[in-house]
C-alpha cells in the first residue's frame, strides 16, 4: 500500500512537469519541449496505473489531479507572476486539504 501512494505522488509530480511542458511547447510545434511533455506524460501515467492496481481509482484519480492542479498553480505564481490572491491560496489550500484527507481518512 505504501509504495502505491508513493507512486501516486511520482505521478502527481509529474504531471505537474506535463503541465509545464505545455506551456512551452507551442501547441506541440517546438520539437524537444514537445517531446520533453510526451516524456512526463507517459510516466505520470505509468505511476498511476500502478498506483491503482492497489488504491482505489477515485482515490488516486482524484489525488492525481489535485496535486497536479495545486502544483501547476502554485508553479504558475511564483514563476510565472499569475495572479496570487487570498481567494486563490485558499481554494489551492482547499484542494490539499482534500487530497490529504483522501490519503489519511
Amino acid at each position: 500500500m505504501h509504495s502505491a501512494w508513493i507512486m501516486l505522488l511520482f505521478a502527481g509530480f509529474f504531471e505537474i512537469l506535463m503541465a509545464l511542458g505545455l506551456k512551452f511547447n507551442a501547441s506541440f510545434t517546438k520539437f524537444w519541449p514537445s517531446i520533453t511533455t510526451l516524456f512526463f506524460s507517459i510516466l505520470s501515467f505509468y505511476c498511476l496505473s500502478r498506483s491503482i492496481l492497489v488504491l482505489p481509482i477515485g482515490t488516486a484519480y482524484a489525488v492525481w489531479t489535485g496535486i497536479g492542479a495545486a502544483g501547476t498553480a502554485v508553479i504558475g505564481m511564483l514563476a510565472f507572476g499569475e495572479t496570487c490572491s487570498l481567494m486563490r491560496l485558499a481554494c489551492i489550500a482547499m484542494i490539499i486539504i482534500g487530497v490529504s484527507g483522501l490519503k489519511f481518512l
